[in-house]
């Protein structure tokens, strides 16, 4: 999409606006393949944007989902049961006894708990079908198994004729830029399914890796993920573990596919600092994390105004949102050049959990639009706007 399409798209969709490139998209994952051993499978995490999950069916071999309603979203888009990866560290009894009972064959099941051991195996029991399961080790908290419980499943139900117990799944956190300890977690976790082979005659047949894969998102910060991706492979290729690997991947593959327009609507000088508000916000951006507002993201400003409208000169600018809170600051003191009320400003890297993870009902705002540019280039709304007010609303009926 070139400058004068995308001015049009704006011009006719307004903003706030969400806009992924399903193009994009397809191009990460073809560079993640390229760069990964060839026997490496792709999971990706539903929470990080439900909204380019079918552009996804055919890129990636799983679907990590963790609620009820991401599985319903997986189910209503029609994505293939086998490629289900059931997860979550509270999976919901009933519903695990009726998908286990009245569910497809395939996909399978992750065990984050001794309860959700018991809740799995006795509906399978019940249901007299062989799971397939997951076994989550714990990286140190809330989630996942220690190594004493897997040991324990294993001793007590490691020929259980309802339980297919496939491997162990590992993730320990985000944004990891570290290939010393990447090095570490795979040692341990490569040392781990070797004693269990050695102790119980344990051999698991795949491994779900979460490595946490860096995105750079701040300007003066370059990231060289050629190298990194090499050096993870290698990784990869000393471990003693042959079975089969998937890693599983949320911000890696979808933060490059997606962009977010915000307009400024008003300006003002306070305490000799520059301010402009924007019409979207914290509750729509929130990509940045604990580093929100403290360094300078990848923004391009849009101008609005002609040049011979145009202010002279580079100033300094806050860029706040339309929240009633002092925290609603997406970027502090970025050198712009003439901006001025109207202008656009576009926020770069935001297809991973920008669209899922903000306090959207604050204040009431309206859910901005999201657009999808296909392959072929056409603009596909998946979202209307949608008003959030009903949501807030009491009713007394």
């Amino acid at each position: 999409m070139n400058d004068r399409q995308l001015k049009e798209l704006l011009e006719k969709k307004g903003t706030p606006l969400y806009l992924f490139d399903a193009g994009q998209l397809r191009r990460r994952v073809q560079t993640l393949r390229q760069a990964l051993p060839s026997r490496v499978r792709l999971c990706y995490a539903v929470k990080a944007n439900t909204f380019i999950l079918k552009e996804m069916g055919g890129l990636v071999d799983r679907f990590e989902i963790c609620s009820p309603g991401e599985l319903e979203i997986c189910r209503k888009l029609r994505l293939p049961w086998e490629k289900f990866v059931i997860s979550g560290v509270y999976k919901e009894p009933s519903l695990m006894r009726r998908l286990i009972s009245q569910g497809e064959d395939g996909g399978v099941y992750t065990v984050e708990s001794m309860t959700q051991f018991s809740i799995l195996h006795e509906a399978a029991a019940k249901a007299k079908k062989k799971l397939p399961v997951l076994l989550r080790l714990t990286s140190g908290n809330q989630f996942g198994l220690d190594e004493a419980e897997i040991r324990g499943i294993l001793a007590a139900h490691g020929d259980s004729a309802y339980l297919d117990i496939r491997g162990i799944q590992y993730f320990s956190g985000t944004q990891k830029s570290s290939i010393k300890r990447l090095k570490r977690e795979l040692a341990a976790v490569d040392l781990f399914l070797e004693t269990l082979y050695d102790q119980y005659g344990y051999q698991a047949k795949e491994l779900e890796f979460g490595p946490g894969f860096p995105v750079s998102y701040f300007q003066g910060e370059p990231f060289a993920e050629a190298s990194f991706l090499e050096q993870f492979s290698q990784l990869l290729e000393g471990m003693k573990f042959s079975g089969a690997i998937t890693l599983e991947l949320g911000r890696s593959i979808a933060a490059s596919c997606g962009k977010y327009f915000t307009k400024v609507v008003d300006q003002k000088r306070n305490h000799s600092e520059n301010y402009a508000i924007v019409d979207g916000g914290m509750h729509q951006l929130v990509y940045f994390g604990q580093f929100m507002a403290m360094k300078h993201p990848y923004v391009r400003h849009i101008p609005s105004h002609t040049a011979a409208e145009a202010r002279e000169g580079e100033e300094e600018w806050n860029i706040c949102g339309s929240l009633c809170t002092v925290n609603d600051i997406l970027v502090k003191k970025i050198p712009l050049k003439n901006l001025q009320i109207g202008d656009i400003l576009q926020f770069e890297n935001t297809g991973a959990y920008c669209i899922t993870e903000g306090i959207s009902l604050f204040l009431s705002r309206d859910l901005p639009e999201v657009v999808l540019i296909t392959e072929d280039g056409a603009a596909l709304t998946l979202r209307e706007r949608v008003q959030t007010e009903v949501l807030n609303t009491p009713s007394y009926e």
